[in-house]
């Protein structure tokens, strides 16, 4: 089968790689669609992991094999993968922490050599703790596999709302108006709340206002808190969801954010950059600082149902298709996004 395998920093390698060998309790799954993530884009580019691996993890597909021992699953069947589940018994889980829990992190959907969710591949493999604990999500008849492979990053946006605890009646600020930030404000409207957007393109802002914003604004406009102000009775925002990794961002956010308020950090940052704050501020005005990373297997069926139920059009993310052999072209497009650039999908 074909690949892309990660062979070092900005390395991809479209190469010929033999399809997974399935224990009797695995599944095969050919990859009809894949979202492209951040979290891909930051593999590729930077010396986190060692080579080789096969990345992509927003992946939706056919079953293609099933083990001589799996119950359940049919060749044929039309499934959303989930690239990681938490054990379910460890102290992480226990206290709702999926994402810290070590089953989670380490046992992981497959294309080859070191599991890495496999996605950029003609066929994937799904390991038994997946199989067995919710990692295949039927994808009904109704809905596309584009549609489907949105499962997963509405799982990890449905788990920072939630965090945050934004309820009917908030604003939420939402920093940056690509795709996750695009699906967050389409989730605080779900969710009864109002969302203000920033982000530095044009088009970005008009999208933001397409998919349900009450207003969007020019990062770099210098009369954004009195604008933030005015829209909020001079209170400020209740909850802002940092969606990019700008230092700015974060204090245009403490400048926007009311007393007693909320900053979820969801854009992962660069580890070089610090932020230098005065605890006082926390302190004085109660603002609570939290972060949310990857998913919650407790949302899993609420993001699924969100998807197939469209009660969120993910159809209006996507923006660009590319074949996998070319996903090199697809991530430099991310990187450096036109105008019109939103949610990239891959078709191996």
């Amino acid at each position: 089968m074909k690949a892309q395998v990660f062979r070092g920093v900005n390395q991809l390698s479209y190469e010929e790689v033999p399809v997974p060998t399935l224990e009797a309790d695995e599944v095969l799954v050919q990859v009809r669609v894949v979202g492209l993530c951040q979290s891909d884009i930051k593999k590729i580019r930077y010396p986190l992991y060692e080579p080789p691996r096969i990345f992509g993890h927003e992946t939706a597909g056919t079953i293609a094999a099933v083990g001589s021992q799996v119950q359940g699953w049919q060749v044929g069947q039309r499934v959303a993968v989930m690239h990681h589940i938490p054990c379910m018994r460890c102290a992480y889980c226990l206290n709702d922490n999926f994402s810290m829990c070590d089953v989670y992190k380490n046992i992981s959907t497959s294309a080859g050599f070191n599991p890495s969710g496999g996605g950029f591949a003609e066929y994937v493999k799904v390991p038994a703790h997946i199989v067995e604990n919710g990692g295949l999500i039927p994808i009904p008849d109704h809905i596309s596999f584009e549609e489907a492979s949105f499962v997963e990053p509405t799982n990890c946006c449905l788990k920072a709302v939630k965090k945050a605890q934004i309820a009917p009646g908030q604003t939420v600020l939402v920093t940056g108006a690509g795709p996750i930030g695009l699906m967050f404000m389409m989730l605080v409207k779900f969710f009864g709340a109002k969302a203000i957007a920033t982000d530095l393109l044009p088009s970005r802002i008009e999208k933001a206002l397409a998919v349900g914003a009450q207003a969007a604004f020019d990062a770099c406009d210098s009369n954004l808190t009195a604008k933030v102000q005015a829209l909020t009775g001079g209170m400020g925002v209740d909850v802002t969801l940092l969606a990019v990794p700008s230092d700015k961002a974060f204090f245009q956010a403490l400048d926007c954010t009311r007393k007693g308020g909320k900053i979820l950090f969801f854009a992962e940052f660069p580890d070089e950059l610090t932020i230098p704050i005065n605890p006082n501020i926390l302190y004085r005005r109660e603002i609570d600082l939290m972060g949310s990373y990857s998913s919650s297997y407790r949302l899993q069926s609420l993001a699924a149902d969100i998807v197939f139920n469209r009660r969120i059009d993910v159809k209006a993310l996507i923006s660009d298709r590319y074949p996998l052999q070319d996903l090199p072209q697809a991530v430099d497009q991310a990187i450096a996004p036109t105008a019109e650039t939103y949610k990239i999908l891959i078709y191996p």
